[in-house]
């Protein structure tokens, strides 16, 4: 029984050399890439047509804000201005009044962050979406097998593609019209 045992563990170790010894030919033949996915987010054309949407998009609201402010400060500054020779309900009405623009001027700002932060993160899941295909797309046609993108520690040039990715990417959206 034991040297029925031998036999199959010197069976298995030799599978096991033949096994290692192949590793590092399969691994010459494996075409490796990495993507800094957030410097791809960053340079983009895409990503800037998509801010400069959203910049124009919220706008209108901005300036609004801004002339509700605008109106706060004026408002305070004539108040602080007239309290002495206003009577106690004409002062009370207008501190209500600066009270409640100053609850107007506040919601305003907490909708707008709200509303902006909701489509900046729509524009940026569309973007890595199309940003991904991209990549995937640039990869199939330069013949890569494997590409990798987020959680890369350390990524030596040799296989950093990102520049490339990139150029691709610019030319692609230049193609399109954009």
């Amino acid at each position: 029984m034991s040297v029925v045992k031998q036999q199959v563990f010197r069976i298995v170790c030799g599978i096991a050399l033949m096994s290692a010894a192949s590793l590092p030919a399969m691994a010459q033949q494996l075409k490796t890439g990495v993507v800094n996915v957030p410097a791809l987010m960053d340079r983009a054309p895409q990503a800037k047509v998509a801010m400069d949407a959203l910049q124009e998009e919220f706008a209108p609201r901005q300036r609004e804000i801004v002339a509700k402010q605008k109106e706060y400060e004026e408002l305070a500054e004539k108040v602080q201005r007239d309290v002495a020779v206003m009577g106690e309900t004409e002062r009370r009405n207008a501190e209500n009044d600066l009270r409640n623009l100053q609850r107007e001027v506040t919601r305003l700002q907490n909708e707008f962050r709200e509303d902006l932060n909701l489509r900046r993160n729509e524009e940026l899941g569309k973007l890595q979406r199309s940003l991904l295909l991209e990549v995937q797309a640039y990869a199939k046609t330069a013949g890569y097998d494997l590409v990798v993108g987020d959680g890369v520690l350390y990524a030596s040039p040799a296989v950093n593609i990102t520049d490339s990715v990139l150029r691709a990417i610019e030319a692609n959206f230049q193609a399109a019209g954009n």
